[in-house]
């Protein structure tokens, strides 16, 4: 069946202009999504150096360094808290002894046993994972964006091995309004 050419010569027309018409936006599309782009990097550096100005000392208690081998750690440490410190990984929330603990005494670095939080500053969160509102000192932790999982976290770090214990957010209680939620597996307790 053979089409009038009327309707070939509109559609000849119509794609003419399609044409012309996506000549014309693409541009703009391009300038927009470049645009964009720049904001949202500009957005993440600008959170970046938020986020670096608000660190903590940097320098470790004593000037106390422990470096290791991963293979050093895996001897040292057990699965579950390799997982966590050398990993990056979480905890099951509520599967932390060290919940249930309200005697004094110091949380401690399961990886080198730096002291990391008094038990004056634990509080009960809700949320099934050790909590605290300040650490035991300024440079006993470290801090480290974190946008794993597609948001932007602080991640909070052993000042002296590095190892990962959780993240720091802002909906905790007075005097700092700060709650260090940090993972059971990677501290241990030493009771005063």
């Amino acid at each position: 069946m053979r089409l009038p050419t009327t309707f070939v010569h509109s559609q000849s027309i119509n794609n003419k202009r399609m044409k012309y018409t996506l000549v014309l936006l693409l541009p703009a599309w391009l300038a927009s999504s470049v645009a964009l782009l720049n904001a949202c990097q500009s957005s993440a550096s600008d959170q970046a150096a938020t986020t670096s100005t608000n660190l903590v000392d940097d320098t470790p208690p004593g000037g106390r360094r422990v470096v290791k081998t991963n293979a050093e750690w895996k001897k040292l440490l057990t699965a579950d808290q390799y997982a966590v410190l050398r990993d990056h990984g979480t905890e099951r929330a509520g599967s932390s002894p060290l919940n249930d603990i309200h005697e004094h005494g110091t949380f401690l670095c399961a990886g080198c046993r730096n002291p990391l939080f008094s038990s004056d500053t634990k509080f009960d969160s809700g949320t099934g994972w050790p909590s605290f509102y300040a650490p035991i000192a300024k440079n006993a932790v470290k801090e480290d964006r974190d946008v794993s999982y597609g948001m932007a976290r602080t991640e909070i770090l052993c000042n002296v091995c590095g190892g990962h214990l959780g993240h720091v957010f802002d909906d905790g209680p007075k005097p700092t309004g700060l709650r260090y939620c940090m993972n059971g597996v990677a501290m241990t307790f030493q009771k005063k």
